[in-house]
């Protein structure tokens, strides 16, 4: 392990450190991040806070007791994120960080410290990780559908329309999932309970054909935004999105309908505490009132408008029971996270089979 400093150059300018975090032991490679970065600390008054909401990476908050104020000093946290095993093979990590710097730039995301080798570092963004019920709460879900559209009015970097990543994404899944299995070949074949490959292949052709008609527009989203990933900050009354890990151009729609599925959790999940049809309605109504004004258009929304994205919103979402289905089949082949992404799988799997007849039905207006 080196800690050499490199600037990367170009669009994606930012300073990049040669070094190596070790998931079991990452004492070592923080102290050389935290060197660069906060050259102010002493090794001994650091601490070293795990966090163990995410299922995907390593996740390590470094802070120091006293000190002086602003970035080194007191309250002030570093964020090391160490990339979970595989992962590059479906997240596009130069793209995570030009989106970072992008949302840091419009107010949206935490300021991007550096990469490393096998991880970034960024800043912490304070307040508190929302629970179920703080979720349902009308002033907390109101304030949730402001910043999410405010996040969707990001207008592209390069001023060109973007395109929707979406079934690029499914698509990619579908082939890691195909290939893993061809690597080390199961004698039954899928888990218990688990679609087959072919099954969920031609369901995924089978959305693509029923969405096709359907307009969404196609803007800057999260494209994860499950309950711990929404932070609180309740003296400011506000709320701000972390993990952007999965962020990338993609259809309105989905990214609602993807938080609303989002309302059953993930550790034990209950689709019971999916959002009801008031709930949701209310949730788009802000969304709507604060898009259209973010837009340069009059707040005033229909219920004609409200409607409309309520059923797109209803359609898209199903394909996120299907990309997350599939994503959590890779983590069960390659994460060394202690989750029972099997059983994440039949979840998302079963409730896409359980709604997609009431959602396909569903008409748009004339």
């Amino acid at each position: 392990m080196e800690a050499g400093v490199e600037t990367q150059k170009g669009r994606d300018a930012h300073l990049h450190l040669d070094v190596s975090v070790e998931e079991s032991a990452p004492w070592r490679g923080v102290l050389a991040l935290l060197e660069k970065l906060r050259p102010q600390w002493k090794p001994a008054d650091i601490k070293l806070k795990f966090f163990t909401d995410g299922i995907t990476n390593l996740l390590m908050g470094c802070s120091v007791d006293g000190g002086p104020g602003g970035p080194g000093g007191p309250g002030d946290t570093v964020l090391v994120r160490v990339y979970g095993r595989q992962t590059e093979l479906y997240v596009d990590r130069d793209r995570e960080r030009q989106t970072l710097q992008t949302l840091h730039a419009h107010g949206c995301g935490p300021q991007l410290y550096c990469s490393f080798r096998n991880g970034i570092c960024y800043q912490f963004v304070r307040g508190a990780a929302l629970d179920d019920n703080l979720l349902r709460q009308p002033a907390i879900y109101r304030l949730i559908a402001n910043e999410m559209a405010r996040l969707h009015s990001i207008p592209p970097r390069n001023g060109s329309p973007a395109q929707p990543v979406l079934w690029e994404k499914v698509s990619e899944y579908l082939h890691l999932v195909q290939t893993a299995e061809g690597e080390t070949p199961t004698p039954q074949g899928a888990p218990p309970g688990v679609p087959g490959l072919h099954l969920l292949r031609n369901e995924v052709e089978t959305l693509k054909k029923h969405l096709a008609p359907i307009a969404s527009p196609t803007v800057l989203c999260h494209n994860d935004l499950l309950t711990k990933n929404i932070i609180y900050n309740q003296a400011e009354g506000s709320v701000r999105f972390i993990d952007y890990e999965y962020a990338d151009y993609n259809y309105q729609a989905y990214d609602i309908g993807n938080h609303f599925n989002e309302f059953a959790g993930v550790e034990n999940m209950d689709y019971s505490l999916y959002p009801g049809v008031e709930l949701q309605r209310d949730w788009l109504t802000a969304y709507l009132q604060s898009y259209k004004q973010m837009q340069g258009l009059a707040a005033a929304v229909s219920n004609e408008e409200v409607q409309q994205l309520y059923v797109k919103v209803c359609k898209f979402s199903l394909v996120s029971h299907l990309q997350w289905g599939l994503w959590a089949l890779l983590q069960a082949r390659y994460s060394t996270i202690d989750f029972d992404f099997l059983r994440y799988a039949r979840a998302r799997f079963n409730y896409y089979f359980k709604k997609k007849d009431e959602y396909f039905a569903m008409k748009l207006l004339d």
